[in-house]
C-alpha cells in the first residue's frame, strides 16, 4: 500500500519491494525535498500504479518517479512503462545494481528513461541529489508535458539504421526503435507512404517523416543547434570530446563568448566508452555517455553554444581575426581558436570488412548494438583502454568475447586495472599475435579469418559481432598549409616547433609560442590531436582548461 509522506502537491514517487530500501529512499528524498514536494512511497509496482491513479484523479502533479529494477511480479521497467500512460511528463529513474546496467541502457529506448542510479547511492549529496535536482529543473521547464520522442524505423542489419541510432543516442535525443519487420514498424512505414525499400525512416516529434536523412538534416529536425547565433566570438572550440568540452566549460564560465563546433556528436571516443574507471572523482566508474552529458549541460549552463553536424574544412587568418570555414562555405570568426579535433579509429584493411561495416562490424563501441550481442560470439580488435572497457561491458551478456591483439601482450597499451579485470572474466579470451585476415557474411557478419602473425597459420571462426579499436588517426588533414603538423598528422605546439630555441618560420610576435599554441598566434591545441599528448580523458580535460588560460593571456596581449 502506498504511504504518502508530507502534504506538498507536487509528488516524487518511489517504489521498491525491499521495505528497508524503500524507507531509506523515502528518508533521503524527504530530507532534501520534503519541504517543497510530497514524497509517496510504494512497495510494489501494482501499489505504485494504484497510487498514481489516485493522484491523477485528485489532480496532483508527479514530477519524478524512482523505481527499483528487481521487483517480483512487475519489474521496474514494466512498471515505468505503465506509469508513462498515467503521467507521461514525469521524469523516470531506474534504481539498479551494477549487474543490471544492460537493462538500464535498454530502458533508455524502451521507456525513454531519464536516468539510472546504481545502488547504493551513498552519499546522497553526491550521487542522488544532483541527479534529482537536474530532473526537477527539466520537469519544470517542459511545463509538465510529455517528452517528445523521435521514432526510427529501420532494418536490423542496416549500416545507416545503426548510424542513425548511434547519432541520436550520443546526442542524448530520446527515440524509439522499430524494426521494419515488426507490425508497428510496418504501420509507421505505411503511414509515411513508404514500402520499406528506403531505410531508415525517421519520424520527428512533430510527425514529419524523414527518409534516409543525413545527419545535418536529422540534427536540425530533432532540436540540435547547427547554426551559430552570432558572427563573431571570443573563442571557437573545434571538436566536442573531453578536451573540447573542457575548453567550452572553462571558456564560457570565465566570460568568453564561446561556441563549440562538433561534426557528429559530443564526447568523442571517450563518449563511446561503456565505463571509465580511472577518471578522478568517480571511484565507481562513469560511462562516457554520462560524463559527456554532464559536461555538455555544464557548458551550456555557462552560456557556451554547441553546434553539431558542422564539418570544419579550413582555418583562415584575417588580421587579428581567425575564421573557421565549414563544408558548406559558411563560417564563423573569433579572436581565438582551440583545436580539439581528437582522433579517429584507423580502418582495418581486409577483404569483406568494408561491405560489413555497420552490419556486425563496428569502429568504436557502438553501444546501441550491445543488446543485440546477448548470447553471441563477439570479437574485439585492439589492445588499448577503449578495447578493454568494451570487452568488460559486452562480456556481461555475450556468449564469448575474444580480444585480438597484434602484439605479444596487453601491458604495452592497456591500464593495469583493466588487464586484471579481463583476466578474472571467464568468458573473455585474449589472443595475442593475431590479426583479422578477412570477414565473411551476406547481410551480416558470420565468420572471420584470423592469422597468427608469428606462424602465419590461419583459422576460420564463427563471429556475429566485431568491434574495432585500433590506432589513432588525427583529424587534421584540413589544416594542411596553415598549421604545422608532424609526419603522422599530429599538431605541433610551443617548444616542439622551435629549432635551436628559435620560433617557427613565419612567427612574427616578439614572444615565443605558448605551450599549447600552434605556429598561428591565437590558435591553440588541446587533447589527442596534439603531438605527444597523453591520450587520456583527464589529461584532455586538463589541456582544454589550460588552453583557455593561454587564450586569456593571448587576448590580454593582443
Amino acid at each position: 500500500m502506498a504511504q504518502p509522506e508530507g502534504q506538498a502537491r507536487t509528488v516524487i514517487l518511489t517504489v521498491d519491494d525491499d521495505p528497508g530500501v524503500s524507507r531509506a529512499v523515502a528518508r533521503d528524498l524527504r530530507r532534501r525535498y520534503g519541504a517543497s514536494h510530497r514524497i509517496v512511497r510504494a512497495e510494489s509496482g501494482e501499489a505504485a500504479l494504484d497510487a498514481l491513479r489516485e493522484l491523477k484523479l485528485r489532480g496532483d502533479q508527479v514530477a519524478v518517479i524512482l523505481a527499483d529494477y528487481r521487483m517480483p511480479q512487475m519489474n521496474g521497467i514494466e512498471f515505468l512503462e505503465q506509469a508513462i500512460d498515467v503521467y507521461p511528463g514525469a521524469r523516470r529513474v531506474l534504481l539498479t545494481a551494477y549487474a543490471d546496467t544492460n537493462a538500464a541502457i535498454d530502458a533508455i529506448n524502451v521507456i525513454d528513461l531519464d536516468h539510472y542510479l546504481l545502488k547504493p547511492w551513498d552519499p546522497p549529496e553526491e550521487k542522488l541529489y544532483p541527479v534529482l535536482d537536474d530532473l526537477l529543473d527539466a520537469w519544470r521547464t517542459t511545463d509538465y508535458r510529455p517528452v517528445a520522442v523521435t521514432k526510427v524505423v529501420g532494418h536490423r542489419f542496416s549500416a545507416r539504421s545503426s548510424d542513425v541510432r548511434e547519432f541520436l543516442a550520443r546526442n542524448q535525443v530520446p527515440y524509439r526503435w522499430y524494426s521494419s519487420d515488426d507490425p508497428e514498424g510496418g504501420r509507421l512505414l505505411a503511414a509515411a507512404g513508404q514500402d520499406g525499400e528506403r531505410l531508415p525512416l525517421v519520424i520527428t516529434p512533430d510527425g514529419t517523416p524523414l527518409v534516409e536523412p543525413e545527419d545535418s538534416q536529422l540534427a536540425a529536425r530533432v532540436g540540435l543547434a547547427t547554426t551559430p547565433t552570432e558572427e563573431f566570438y571570443d573563442l571557437v572550440v573545434i571538436g566536442g570530446g573531453p578536451a573540447g568540452l573542457g575548453a567550452a566549460v572553462y571558456g564560457a564560465s570565465e566570460g568568453l563568448r564561446t561556441v563549440l563546433v562538433e561534426r557528429s556528436a559530443t564526447g568523442g571516443q571517450a563518449g563511446q566508452s561503456s565505463r571509465i574507471e580511472n577518471y578522478l572523482g568517480f571511484p565507481d566508474g562513469v560511462s562516457g555517455a554520462q560524463l559527456t552529458d554532464r559536461a555538455r549541460r555544464q557548458a551550456t549552463k555557462f552560456g557556451a553554444e554547441i553546434l553539431t553536424t558542422r564539418e570544419v574544412t579550413a582555418l583562415e587568418v584575417n588580421g587579428a581575426s581567425r575564421t573557421v570555414r565549414f563544408s558548406d562555405g559558411s563560417g564563423v570568426a573569433a579572436h581565438s581558436v582551440i583545436l580539439a579535433t581528437g582522433v579517429s579509429y584507423r580502418q582495418l584493411d581486409a577483404p569483406g570488412l568494408r561491405e560489413l561495416t555497420g552490419c556486425g562490424v563496428f569502429y568504436g563501441s557502438a553501444l546501441t548494438e550491445a543488446p543485440a550481442c546477448q548470447g553471441q560470439d563477439v570479437y574485439i580488435v585492439g589492445g588499448a583502454n577503449s578495447a578493454g572497457q568494451a570487452a568488460m561491458f559486452l562480456a556481461r551478456g555475450a556468449k564469448s568475447v575474444t580480444i585480438l591483439v597484434r602484439g605479444d601482450s596487453l601491458s604495452a597499451s592497456m591500464s593495469h586495472y583493466l588487464i586484471q579485470q579481463i583476466e578474472q572474466s571467464p568468458n573473455i579470451t585474449v589472443r595475442t599475435a593475431t590479426v583479422v585476415e578477412a570477414a565473411h557474411g551476406t547481410d551480416h557478419l558470420e565468420q572471420l579469418t584470423l592469422r597468427d602473425v608469428t606462424t602465419g597459420h590461419t583459422e576460420l571462426v564463427d563471429a556475429q559481432w566485431m568491434f574495432v579499436f585500433i590506432g589513432a588517426a588525427p583529424l587534421t588533414d584540413w589544416l594542411e598549409g596553415s598549421v604545422l603538423r608532424d609526419e603522422r598528422g599530429f599538431i605541433l605546439t610551443g617548444p616542439d616547433m622551435t629549432v635551436d630555441g628559435r620560433p617557427p618560420k613565419g612567427w612574427e610576435l616578439d614572444r615565443p609560442p605558448y605551450h599549447l599554441e600552434t605556429n598561428v598566434p591565437g590558435v591553440f591545441v588541446a587533447g589527442d590531436a596534439r603531438a605527444e599528448s597523453a591520450k587520456r580523458v583527464a589529461s584532455a580535460v586538463g589541456e582544454g582548461a589550460m588552453a583557455v588560460m593561454l587564450v586569456h593571456r593571448y587576448l590580454e596581449q593582443s
